[in-house]
């Protein structure tokens, strides 16, 4: 096995200065291009892997990026939406050269992570996901220096850099299509009302209604937590109604899918008698019984853009925190009816 080179020996065999050995490694601008090929081309020659505590205390960087989560680890894992979340995360961190380390923390837990870890600089910049609308942590993070990205818009807070899909367009597809097939009586069960994603897909549902010259009943728009059960027992309370609703739009794919077994267990069939429609276009939504028509939100190409606008803060202090929506699509399959519409 070879004896792996140090920097001070890539310095003499490029003809140059330890510091200027550094600055290449971190891709300092202050290199003269021939300067840096040569001393790139030590390194490939050498196979040389430039320390990583070295490479942090030059850069005065971690090249760790935290996604902090408001919830518990159980919570968490019961959507399927935040695994898929986080494995984007953590694929664009390691494509551009970072780590990804996660933060589950409940609102008793906040005040500790604050102070440990974001005081203490274990990471270069921090994400956000799924944030109550009046989180205590925000404000401080807000008045911390540290890089931040929400995913999910904040409704009142300005100059913040957040990512999300187009929500209000996107309930507003789900519930124009259910209209499309004839309905008039659209229920929703939405997400909570203390997110902005339960807000925005609420408002979509509203005005879709509106624009269609129908009343918005409120005993039609059940508030649930984005759980399966959550669906189901707002359902229960749907089909309870003197005269249910024959057509729902849930907010997320997991509600709609504890909906559709609510829909099942009161002896009815979707979308004989219940048409649903949900939102994510998770795996569950194909696997459904029946197939569940969604509005498919691009969460891999939302964490590709948190990640890519938090490095831009790391990198670049100065450049501009910029919102970023990303468009959402309707995936027709078979629980909203518009098959058997066709074939009729």
């Amino acid at each position: 096995m070879s004896i792996p080179v140090t920097i001070e020996e890539i310095a003499r065999l490029a003809e140059v200065s330890r510091s200027t050995v550094s600055r290449v490694i971190n891709n300092h601008p202050n290199v003269r291009p021939q300067v840096r090929e040569r001393v790139l081309q030590v390194i490939r020659e050498h196979d040389y892997a430039p320390n990583a505590a070295a490479r942090s205390l030059a850069s005065a960087r971690s090249r760790v990026i935290g996604a902090l989560i408001p919830r518990s680890a159980a919570q968490i894992f019961a959507d399927p939406f935040f695994p898929l979340m986080i494995a984007g995360l953590s694929e664009s961190s390691a494509a551009s050269g970072y780590f990804l380390m996660l933060a589950m923390i409940t609102s008793e837990l906040e005040q500790g992570f604050y102070n440990q870890v974001l005081r203490g600089r274990y990471v270069d910049g921090l994400i956000m996901l799924s944030n109550d609308i009046d989180d205590p942590l925000l404000p401080q993070l807000l008045r911390d220096p540290t890089p931040l990205v929400l995913i999910g818009r904040h409704p009142y807070l300005d100059g913040l850099a957040w990512v999300d899909a187009e929500n209000r367009d996107g309930a507003q597809q789900a519930v124009r299509h259910l209209i499309r097939l004839g309905h008039r009586r659209v229920a929703t069960i939405t997400g909570p009302l203390t997110m902005t994603a339960g807000l925005d897909r609420r408002d979509g549902y509203r005005h879709a209604l509106a624009e269609a010259g129908l009343p918005a009943d409120p005993a039609l728009a059940v508030e649930a937590d984005f759980t399966a059960e959550g669906g189901y027992q707002a359902m229960r309370r749907l089909l309870a109604l003197p005269n249910h609703p024959r057509a729902i739009f849930a907010a997320s794919d997991t509600m709609a899918v504890g909906a559709i077994r609510a829909i099942h267990d009161a002896a009815l069939r979707v979308p004989e008698d219940v048409a649903v429609v949900g939102y994510d276009d998770l795996p569950i939504a194909a696997a459904a019984t029946p197939p569940l028509t969604t509005v498919r939100q691009p969460i891999t190409e939302m964490a590709a853009a948190a990640v890519r606008a938090l490095i831009e803060q790391i990198e670049t202090p100065q450049a501009p925190r910029r919102p970023l929506r990303l468009p959402t699509t309707l995936v027709v399959r078979d629980s909203c009816g518009a098959r058997l519409a066709e074939q009729a």
